[in-house]
């Protein structure tokens, strides 16, 4: 049996913070959807960029579930995990969290794959890490 997690943390490491602004939001004052899912694809994209050395692609977006709205005012963060890497792939978890009160909790999860690329928009291979 699972344990409940009373303190549950982000997983990953902060790839991107920023602050949640009127422009962002749908009509019931909540922040859309889109763009919380713009952030994570930047996070995604940053981690990405790095552990590929290099330019980036998004080419895939899958396993989003919103678990609460966002209020404007609120400070997103966006946590990334490197899942799997494969010759020119890289699959990347993002976590959004937000901070009311000191008191973190989960807005939203997904899974992000890129696609490192070349400077003639051509499909490379992923360098070798001592990580992977």
């Amino acid at each position: 049996m699972r344990e409940i997690d009373d303190t549950p943390t982000p997983r990953g490491e902060l790839a991107l913070q920023t602050l949640a602004m009127p422009g962002d939001t749908n009509p019931n004052g909540d922040i859309f959807g889109g763009w919380l899912m713009s952030q994570m694809d930047l996070a995604g994209y940053i981690t990405a960029s790095r552990r590929a050395e290099g330019r980036t692609a998004t080419v895939a977006v899958t396993g989003m579930a919103f678990l609460t709205p966002v209020k404007v005012g609120s400070v997103v963060s966006c946590y990334t995990t490197i899942e799997e890497v494969g010759r020119s792939s890289i699959r990347i978890s993002v976590e959004v969290w937000i901070d009311p009160h000191r008191s973190p909790v989960k807005v939203t999860e997904g899974e992000f794959v890129f696609v490192a690329i070349d400077a003639n928009g051509r499909t490379r291979a992923v360098p070798d890490s001592d990580d992977d």
